[in-house]
């Protein structure tokens, strides 16, 4: 089942004067299975808040039609069924963590008659439980962040959206709320992921997007858009005495690093070539590795290359 799903999303945001109009989205289609961690990526002013605001109905688009859940995004009702950590929040500095979760809870229509029960299982989840009865005005940034990310989960949502959600968090933090944003989605919780942290993402994220200038430009799992297709290093135990190996017309050697080697394939039938020759020398052949960059290196090249398209 899908649990978002937008084709066509086109957001113009519109001036006295039609020069000046902001194409903050153009026709946007994607979609997001339920259980997924999805992370949308995108420089500043990509369109990354305004898209996370048309699903929650906080802005309305020009164009194009959305659904969450099954049901159109135009249907508030929906929206209990959603949970938001916005980037930057505020809370009044008067109330403690307690009070501000029980005035969410009730705002997002939670049911439950244990609500304190609720408060103080998800205060435990976000380490925070020491800190139910302290006011918000003595909160640090990381801190302020576990309670909002408690505040995104008090109603039980089936989609939970995080806008910045490790901003200011120590790494010991980070690596908390990676495993929070796991165990939500081994619940089948889906989870939508707004970050500049590319490596937070790359850890977490069942499938990303990258939008530049409200333009959706690559879309796909993080195994597919990290992987450098047909590159491979190959590790040998013992330095080929000739360089026989590395004269093919099918693939070529691209570096060396002592025994490890890296080679550009045509193909995966060129690949077992060269194995079947390294193996003929009878060289011990210790490993074959698809050669990857990180998400932050594919993220930089892929906005560069954009950009130099659009001049």
């Amino acid at each position: 089942m899908k649990a978002i799903e937008v084709e066509n999303l086109t957001k113009i945001y519109k001036s006295r004067s039609r020069r000046n109009d902001i194409m903050a989205l153009s026709n946007l289609s994607l979609s997001v299975q339920k259980g997924q961690i999805f992370g949308l990526l995108g420089p500043n002013g990509a369109g990354k808040t305004t898209f996370i605001k048309i699903l929650l109905g906080i802005t309305h688009p020009t164009l194009g039609t959305g659904s969450m859940l099954g049901e159109t995004i135009k249907n508030y009702k929906n929206k209990s069924r959603v949970g938001y950590l916005p980037e930057n929040h505020k809370y009044p500095h008067y109330l403690n963590a307690e009070q501000i979760l029980k005035y969410f809870a009730r705002l997002g229509g939670y049911k439950s008659n244990d609500l304190t029960g609720r408060i103080d299982h998800l205060l435990k989840i976000v380490n925070m439980e020491k800190w139910k009865k302290v006011k918000i005005k003595k909160y640090s940034k990381g801190m302020m962040q576990r309670l909002g990310l408690a505040l995104s989960m008090v109603n039980e949502p089936e989609i939970i959206f995080l806008d910045e959600p490790t901003d200011g968090v120590d790494p010991i933090g980070r690596k908390e709320i990676r495993d929070i944003l796991l165990n939500l989605k081994s619940e089948g919780k889906t989870i939508f992921v707004n970050s500049h942290l590319l490596s937070e993402v790359e850890l977490i994220s069942d499938k990303v997007a990258i939008l530049n200038k409200g333009k959706l430009i690559r879309e796909g799992s993080v195994e597919e858009l990290t992987t450098t297709k047909q590159v491979y290093q190959i590790e040998i135990e013992e330095t080929p005495k000739n360089t026989e190996l590395f004269n093919n017309t099918n693939y070529s050697l691209i570096e060396s690093n002592g025994n490890k080697y890296t080679f550009k394939f045509d193909s995966s039938e060129s690949l077992n070539t060269l194995i079947d020759e390294i193996r003929a020398k009878k060289l011990n052949l210790l490993s074959v590795i698809p050669k990857k960059h990180s998400l932050e290196e594919m993220f930089i090249n892929l906005i560069n290359d954009n950009e130099k398209q659009n001049l």
